[in-house]
């Protein structure tokens, strides 16, 4: 994986991406994932598809904020370390001045019918990104046809709804059996 182009046209359309999808994103990181898979693989074509849902596992995997992760590696994959440095500052340049503003007008924003309303309204349309997110991604674990992959992900599904197994139980269950199943394809090989 290297550095795609170096320009300042680059890191303009980078920093401009990342500061549109920040500020238009509500619902958190997986939202802001799949139109970051939208931008950077669908419409801008600098990113392969496999690189991206890599770029996810990784940044759900690490510590910190999953847009501020995936920024940093789809930064640095387009640009290097200042791209990184630019798709980071438009990352948080959003929520930083939204943040602001709202602790400015906590009073009047917690109070007012319409905000209620139209973040409650807001949800749904999280509701639905993220569905499509899952939709997509169980798509493409079943066209692995790999009985492994399914059925981690069927377990994954049944432990967190029915027995309410905490996300990082599962995805350090999930790391485990992937680097084992790693481990045996290449002793195989």
């Amino acid at each position: 994986m290297g550095i795609i182009m170096k320009s300042k046209n680059t890191l303009w359309i980078l920093f401009k991406s990342m500061f549109l999808l920040s500020a238009c994103t509500f619902g958190g990181g997986f939202v802001i994932v799949s139109l970051m898979n939208k931008k950077f693989v669908e419409e801008l074509g600098w990113l392969e598809e496999d690189e991206m849902l890599d770029i996810t596992a990784i940044t759900q995997s690490s510590p910190g904020p999953l847009p501020v992760n995936a920024s940093v590696i789809i930064g640095y994959r387009i640009h290097g370390v200042t791209g990184s440095l630019v798709a980071i500052l438009g990352t948080i340049l959003p929520p930083m001045i939204i943040i602001s503003l709202i602790s400015l007008f906590y009073t009047q924003f917690r109070t007012n019918k319409y905000i209620s309303v139209a973040l409650l309204v807001m949800r749904a349309g999280v509701a639905a990104v993220i569905l499509d997110v899952v939709w997509e991604l169980a798509v493409k674990v079943f066209k692995t046809r790999r009985f492994l992959y399914i059925a981690m992900m069927l377990l994954a599904f049944l432990a967190t709804w029915f027995f309410d197994i905490s996300a990082m139980t599962i995805i350090f269950v999930c790391l485990a059996i992937g680097v084992i199943d790693l481990l045996l394809s290449l002793r195989k090989e």
